[in-house]
């Protein structure tokens, strides 16, 4: 599969929270913790749960840096 995106960070699933309609997935990417608000039926259609190893696709058209 093909992306636009070019940032790619391979991470695993820590925690999944459903809610009603949203749910909240946290991948860690290294020492990082990634949070992920996706709709709960992309989590089920993806069977997503704590362990599994993901890519965090990010397209934005602003991405902020702090020092």
């Amino acid at each position: 599969m093909k992306f636009s995106a070019r940032n790619k960070l391979q991470g695993t699933v820590k925690e999944v929270k459903m809610g009603a309609v949203m749910a909240i997935v946290k991948v860690q990417v290294g020492n990082n913790i990634l949070e992920s608000s996706i709709t709960k039926d992309a989590v089920e259609d993806l069977g997503l749960k704590a362990g599994d190893n993901v890519t965090a696709v990010i397209k934005s058209t602003s991405v902020m840096v702090m020092k």
